[in-house]
């Protein structure tokens, strides 16, 4: 079985040049996602003041955790209700993006730990194709 559950993410958004993308370093806990050329995001924390991209003030950061929802797949069958809804192939460990649930998702793998991170708006399409779809292997 899997368990599901919702989450409020903290999470950043860093715009600036490519060069500038690259250097962003992760604080300890969070995960940096290189999202576009000229944008990243930092999932885990939303204190601006402790990014760092060698290059102060080239790039806006901005908190942008209330325009995000995830959903956390945990369990042994964590993958298997994931592949109910997206066609999405799952890294070991790592992310990607990509459709799920009929809607635009960043997917963060851990070990035995499957999140979704979604726009705000579509959070509740996203949780009731989970809760359906995968309602076979998901905790009641």
């Amino acid at each position: 079985m899997a368990e599901l559950r919702t989450d409020l993410p903290q999470v950043l958004a860093i715009l600036g040049s490519s060069d500038v993308c690259d250097r962003v370093e992760a604080p300890a806990g969070s995960a940096l996602l290189r999202v576009a050329p000229n944008e990243a995001m930092l999932v885990g924390t939303d204190d601006a003041d402790g990014v760092r991209a060698d290059v102060p003030g080239a790039a806006l950061v901005e908190a942008v955790s209330d325009a995000w929802t995830s959903f956390v797949l945990e369990g042994p069958d964590a993958s298997e209700a994931f592949a109910r809804v997206s066609e999405l192939l799952l890294p070991e460990a790592g992310w990607l993006q990509g459709d799920v649930a009929a809607a635009a998702a960043k997917v963060l793998v851990e070990a035995g730990t499957i999140t979704i991170l979604v726009p705000a708006n579509l959070a509740a399409h996203v949780e009731e194709r989970i809760r359906a779809d995968a309602a076979e292997v998901l905790t009641r």
